[in-house]
């Protein structure tokens, strides 16, 4: 009697009650769904086309009211260096510390620019989207905060000493790396009808760099020895000198302009403007093209009638397309479910 008394105390006793019900249900909210018929795919076809063809007109009249003067002057007689006449002479003359430079052009205005008239510097056969030349720079010195990886930016990390590699704290690039290194330094002043125009240098880089991006520092060993520079020197503390703020942001394609100046005085058709330039950044090295531009706005921006097309040539699209799916529909009807188009119910044999 023992064992089977323990058997039975072992054994769990089976439940009676029924499991509860679920508390959470299955709930429907109110849902649109658009079926799309083909009247009114062409409906709204032929809504996005009307509504985007006026837009890139627009865009296109406002880009045909900026004036743009765009010349190139690194080939210009006067620019070009004295008894230089291949690439590689040329290339050798510029690196001549106490060379002069200066040359002038002159530029008759064909049509009227009011103010603010942007100044730009354009380069063309430059490549600064190249991988190498991008990540040659240490953004915590820039700011001048201590840290980061410094080796990022050689090759121009250290100042050039020939053999001797000792003290090379001593001789840190600050900033350093191949784009702070290859600084834009070619200058510009402009004179109308023999009178000087003044031209604003301030105002031309992005608030939000200067506040955040460069600090208040002032450069060491950056570009003081001429048979090795690379470009200009730094004006002032880093966070000063905007130009070289407007040259640390990378272009994406080798043919780039950067904002250099604002002048506010208007400039009347048949004016004589006489460009006075300091041509010292050496692009015969590597076959580039340099130009000076002078360039009015309007709210769209600058010269730019490549917005305009995309919405024209999408509107047009969109327009065609909703003409093909109309006269498709009228041409061939049916119904809206019809089972008889099913795949699976269409004969093959």
């Amino acid at each position: 009697m023992r064992p089977c008394f323990f058997r039975a105390m072992a054994e769990p006793a089976k439940s009676t009650r029924e499991p509860k019900a679920s508390k959470f249900t299955q709930q429907e909210l109110r849902a649109y769904r658009p079926v799309l018929t083909p009247f009114k795919v062409a409906l709204a076809y032929l809504a996005l086309g009307l509504v985007l063809i006026p837009i890139g007109a627009v865009c296109i009249s406002a880009s045909r009211r900026v004036h743009e003067v765009s010349h190139r002057y690194d080939n210009h007689a006067s620019c070009l260096p004295s008894g230089a006449e291949t690439v590689e002479e040329k290339s050798a003359a510029m690196q001549i510390a106490d060379r002069n430079g200066t040359c002038r052009l002159m530029i008759v205005m064909q049509e009227d620019m009011e103010p603010p008239i942007y100044v730009y510097y354009g380069l063309e056969g430059y490549h600064q989207n190249h991988r190498r030349y991008v990540k040659s720079r240490n953004d915590e010195q820039l700011a001048g905060e201590d840290g980061g990886d410094m080796k990022k930016c050689k090759p121009k990390l250290y100042q050039h000493a020939g053999n001797n590699s000792r003290d090379q704290e001593s001789r840190l690039i600050n900033p350093c790396g191949l784009t702070a290194w290859s600084f834009f330094n070619d200058t510009f002043s402009f004179e109308r009808n023999s009178q000087r125009i003044e031209m604003s240098e301030k105002g031309i880089a992005w608030k939000s760099d200067i506040d955040y991006l460069f600090g208040d520092h002032e450069p060491q060993n950056f570009n003081n020895e001429p048979q090795f520079r690379g470009g200009g020197q730094i004006n002032g503390n880093v966070n000063e000198d905007e130009h070289f703020i407007v040259w640390m942001r990378n272009a994406w394609l080798p043919k780039f302009r950067k904002l250099y100046g604002v002048i506010h005085d208007p400039i009347s058709e048949g004016d004589e403007l006489i460009v006075t330039i300091e041509n010292l950044y050496n692009t015969y090295l590597f076959g580039g093209k340099k130009r000076i531009i002078l360039s009015t706005t309007t709210w769209l921006g600058g010269e730019n009638k490549f917005i305009g097309y995309v919405y024209l040539v999408t509107g047009g699209v969109s327009l065609v397309m909703a003409f093909v799916y109309l006269i498709l529909h009228l041409q061939f009807p049916r119904d809206l479910g019809d089972e008889r188009f099913l795949s699976w119910k269409r004969r093959t044999w």
